[in-house]
């Protein structure tokens, strides 16, 4: 990994410095902290850890000293009958390993882990969860703790110290916001009760609190998003509203009853983060100049598809922001309105009183409407109603749940829709997958390996020289290597020739190739394009776009 004139370079800066010989050639830039941290397992026979995607359980946690931890900089990471494994930076720091058996009476196992993410999971330790683990031993103390020992009515957005199940719950969900994370799932186990984010679209273990802290936890849960505690036989909904560091978050709550007990999922809906401009959803030069043209319109359909949290309202919510003018009546119809935007007239589906999309839209068709949302076309009623919406001077936008642009349109025939009406008002589809983007502060560039897996996906020969880039990991991104998300499209527009193969009725794959014909970028190409440009990794768009040609 390093040449003669390196070592020796890094030798005599050591001979001034008394420096470790490792830290000098990560500082002077010939090799990295990872790499050594490889060599240095194989040559000492131990097991190198990544602590980034490791839990760090708080009863192993508490085993040693929180002074003990930080001074020396060492993470327990797990206990196995008599033995504690802790990763640290030195695995031959005799001193240390005893003074861990000292503080512990444990045989000590070491684990070498790279400083930078020894000293992030001790950040993250000694941050989050300095008032979970405090309040965790109030549980253990009062094993019989229940709702009636808690003040469970503060105000969600309070942050006090009154109760253990409130210091839990909001340092949560703070923890969560800060990190980003789209959902928090509370998931009841055997043994203990598990917290997981999503963070850029991937579930990771947070935390791990004692089984008896599960009803309480959910009972607060319930109590902020106004739901009925007693009630645990059937899926519940709520929703809360909190202010964190002067921010409004809105969280939909949903409940479900598991073997082990109620699983709860909190959605986190941050206001401040959804409405973007077209130009900042990711949109390739290719595509943003024709959906532009298309959303400026006077009439007709344009669809967006993709799974659920392919950010397809988002991409609504930034169409309306760009088109909305005071001279246009633009009315929308969500289950549920995650977002309320300024100027716009929303209405939410309760179906429950009787209003579902369908008559929804016939009422919206009565107030004198310009544009339409239509958040999901779930049936043929709905469908039919869009359509005669576009066909009649209004334009409408809505989603659709297939696996590319092409699948749309067979999709409304499916549904009762003339051919000819799906000819004539379709202005075109968007498919779209989320991707993670690489972390900027880690951002490394690698030649593709001769035989690798990814050229055949890419349609490369073993011959052609391809460089792409991948995060390291650092404390910024959580040691994943990713920060934040961005949109892969496919954007076909419904022209004469996709017209004809409508009429026709033909399958998906034909209106695709024909649009692909046409200059149309398939999901797979347009991931392959931003992954060359180094804004995500070839694998995330390997794990993504399954159904692009």
């Amino acid at each position: 990994m390093i040449t003669d004139r390196n070592l020796q370079e890094a030798l005599n800066i050591q001979k001034r410095t008394g420096e470790r010989l490792g830290t000098i050639l990560v500082n002077q830039g010939f090799t990295t902290e990872h790499d050594i941290m490889q060599v240095l397992a194989r040559q000492l026979n131990v097991d190198a850890i990544k602590l980034g995607s490791v839990v760090l359980l708080p009863n192993v946690t508490k085993l040693v000293p929180e002074a003990l931890i930080k001074q020396q900089r060492v993470v327990p990471v797990k206990k196995e009958g008599n033995k504690l494994f802790v990763a640290m930076p030195d695995p031959l720091n005799l001193v240390v390993l005893d003074d861990l058996h000292l503080a512990t009476g444990l045989t000590i196992v070491p684990m070498i882990a790279m400083e930078q993410d020894i000293d992030g999971a001790i950040k993250k330790l000694f941050g989050f969860q300095d008032l979970v683990n405090q309040a965790i031993l109030e549980f253990e103390i009062q094993p019989q703790a229940n709702l009636v020992a808690f003040d469970l009515d503060e105000p969600p957005g309070a942050y006090g110290v009154e109760a253990p199940t409130v210091r839990i719950v909001n340092s949560i969900i703070k923890q969560a916001v800060q990190d980003r994370a789209s959902d928090i799932h509370i998931e009841p186990r055997a043994e203990q009760l598990l917290i997981r984010f999503r963070i850029d679209g991937v579930l990771k273990d947070i935390l791990a609190l004692p089984k008896q802290s599960h009803a309480s936890v959910v009972s607060r849960i319930k109590i902020m998003g106004d739901m009925d505690i007693a009630e645990k036989r059937i899926p519940l909904d709520g929703r809360i509203q909190v202010k964190i560091a002067q921010q409004d978050v809105d969280l939909r709550v949903s409940t479900l009853p598991t073997i082990f007990g109620e699983k709860v999922v909190i959605r986190i809906l941050d206001k401040s983060g959804v409405i973007v401009t077209l130009d900042k959803l990711g949109l390739s030069p290719d595509i943003l100049p024709i959906y532009r043209q298309m959303v400026q319109r006077s009439y007709g359909m344009i669809i967006i598809t993709g799974p659920t949290g392919s950010g397809k309202t988002t991409t609504l919510y930034s169409t309306i922001s760009e088109i909305n003018a005071p001279e246009k009546n633009i009315v929308t119809i969500e289950d549920p309105v995650e977002y309320v935007l300024e100027g716009i007239n929303q209405i939410r589906v309760n179906d429950k009183a009787g209003l579902n999309f369908a008559n929804g839209l016939r009422a919206i068709l009565r107030q004198d409407p310009d544009i339409l949302l239509i958040g999901e076309i779930r049936d043929g009623e709905t469908a039919g109603i869009a359509v005669r919406a576009a066909t009649t001077g209004h334009l409408v936008l809505t989603t659709l749940h297939t696996n590319d642009a092409a699948g749309a349109l067979p999709r409304l025939i499916d549904m009762g829709i003339e051919p000819f009406l799906v000819a004539s008002t379709v202005i075109g589809v968007m498919a779209q997958r989320l991707v993670r983007l690489i972390c900027p502060l880690c951002k490394e560039a690698y030649e593709l390996a001769e035989h690798a897996v990814e050229r055949k996906f890419m349609g490369i020969g073993p011959d052609q020289g391809v460089t792409l880039y991948r995060g390291s990991g650092c404390p910024q991104c959580s040691f994943t290597g990713y920060r934040g998300r961005i949109a892969i499209q496919e954007l076909l527009p419904v022209r004469e020739t996709q017209q004809q193969l409508i009429l026709a009725r033909s399958p998906a794959n034909e209106i695709a190739q024909s649009a692909i014909e046409d200059g149309m970028l398939s999901l797979t190409q347009d991931g392959i394009q931003k992954a060359l440009l180094g804004l995500t990794t070839i694998d995330e768009v390997m794990r993504v776009a399954t159904t692009g040609l």
